[in-house]
């Protein structure tokens, strides 16, 4: 006799009381003085929103929807403004992009793109390294999961890799090559995610908080202005990686063969494949160029979009089924409206006034500096990166332009904080989990890792690109 399993409970009870009594907390507390009630009261739903993310008394989704619902009960949005979130060209942008990235999955690309990589670069383990790194670098720019491209696409690839020079995680043979290996590809996907505004679903949110203070971070900026700082990442890290934490195997010349195996297994390249291919050269065609030609980067991914379902790369099916896409739909947008009305109601100018007040007496770059490491260290406090830039990305901008700083600089460094700060533990950033759960490395040698990786990092871009910026006119 089987016994009939329960459902699980609608609502985890700890959690939804903590961000309940926290969230009315804060709402019924008078507001500071020099902030209209108003504004006060959408903190207080904005807090517990974010805190609800984090905490998860509901799904992600659910918990964007209850926040979205208090906000027009209580009068705090009015009712048209709660609805602009929903027809941002920001939110679709990345809805279109991880419809996009659905493609190079079924079709197969992503893995012949890695296995390629394999072929060329894997006959010395540092050059396997390279080029996991060099696929998910390949895959950026039109994949914004970060959990697709290195969970779905080339964590396999690694794994069996891993396996096939005999490197079994949970035993001492993990360092032969699995744990290197495990370890290079979570630093460089974190790397690339900082490189284009399409590589992770947070940087098209940081591009929207951006626009409520005037900045426009368009694609092709955001990729010149991280393409020099981020390829001398991709180039040291890695390298770093194999001296400091070095793979018992140096050499994997039966690597190739396992690719060109798997190569043979996948055939010749199908019609479809092609037809993503030149999809994805003419995104990248049209987002490099889309500035000069009044191409807005929402619009191309439409027409990508297009492309694949009228070709039949994708049917309606698919967009359908990805549950988590409309998830990020909803959440997102009611996020980016949140932190838009904030705004307008004069909640972020008058932190940033109050912030600016204590930090008055350093030069602007020393304050600006102790704000940039305030916000990359916090973020060990973060399991999504979501959830850190949605509650200190929008007011730490805000001081940023507030002691003095260029706007566009300021909305730069922080957005490509706010991906490399996702490299510090086994949490920080939706593939870590799967990554360090494989069992090739110990927690305190992933988070020992992690934390030499992000001070190499903030040197790297805060040197090399800081020359960068300045010949690009930044400042």
């Amino acid at each position: 006799m089987t016994t009939p399993q329960t459902a699980p409970p609608p609502v985890r009870l700890v959690p939804a009381l903590i961000t309940l009594v926290l969230g009315l907390a804060l709402y019924f507390t008078p507001a500071p003085e020099g902030l209209a009630p108003e504004a006060w009261h959408l903190f207080a739903i904005f807090v517990a929103t974010i805190l609800g993310i984090v905490i998860k008394p509901l799904p992600m989704g659910a918990v964007a929807i209850v926040a979205f619902t208090i906000s027009l009960v209580t009068n705090t949005v009015p009712y048209k403004a709660a609805f602009a979130g929903f027809s941002s060209d920001v939110v679709w942008l990345v809805v279109c992009a991880f419809f996009i990235a659905i493609g190079f999955i079924k079709t197969g690309l992503g893995d012949r793109i890695a296995y390629l990589f394999v072929a060329a670069l894997g006959k010395k383990t540092l050059g396997l390294g390279y080029g996991l790194i060099m696929t998910d670098l390949a895959l950026a720019p039109a994949i914004p999961s970060v959990t697709a491209r290195s969970g779905g696409i080339i964590y396999p690839v690694a794994e069996a890799l891993a396996k096939t020079f005999k490197s079994e995680p949970h035993s001492e043979s993990s360092r032969r090559l699995g744990a290197y290996l495990m370890v290079t590809i979570f630093q460089g996907t974190v790397i690339t995610s900082a490189m284009f505004l399409t590589a992770m679903a947070a940087n098209p949110v940081i591009a929207g908080f951006a626009g409520k203070q005037g900045i426009t971070l368009s694609w092709s900026l955001w990729a010149k202005a991280a393409v020099v700082p981020g390829f001398v990442s991709l180039a040291i890290i890695p390298y770093l990686l194999y001296r400091i934490f070095p793979p018992e195997l140096k050499t994997t010349p039966d690597a190739r063969s396992f690719a060109m195996d798997q190569l043979k297994k996948l055939g010749k390249m199908s019609s479809h494949e092609w037809i993503m291919g030149v999809t994805f050269a003419t995104l990248l065609i049209l987002w490099i160029r889309g500035d000069e030609w009044h191409m807005p980067a929402a619009l191309t991914g439409f027409i990508g979009l297009s492309i694949l379902l009228c070709t039949g790369v994708l049917n309606w099916k698919d967009l359908l089924a990805k549950e988590s896409v409309w998830e990020t739909f909803v959440w997102f947008s009611v996020l980016m409206m949140l932190a838009g009305q904030l705004n307008t109601l004069g909640f972020s100018p008058w932190l940033a006034d109050s912030l600016v007040y204590y930090i008055g007496d350093y030069s602007p770059w020393m304050a600006f500096s102790v704000l940039c490491l305030v916000y990359f260290y916090t973020h060990y406090f973060f399991a999504s990166s979501t959830a850190h830039v949605g509650s200190m990305y929008g007011p730490f901008l805000a001081i940023a332009i507030a002691i003095g700083i260029p706007p566009v600089l300021a909305a730069l460094i922080l957005a490509f904080f706010s991906s490399l700060f996702g490299g510090l533990t086994h949490y920080s950033l939706s593939p870590a989990p799967l990554l360090f759960g494989a069992g090739y490395v110990s927690v305190k040698k992933w988070w020992e890792l992690g934390f030499i990786c992000s001070v190499v990092n903030i040197i790297i871009w805060c040197s090399v690109g800081s020359l960068w910026w300045k010949f690009l006119g930044l400042y």
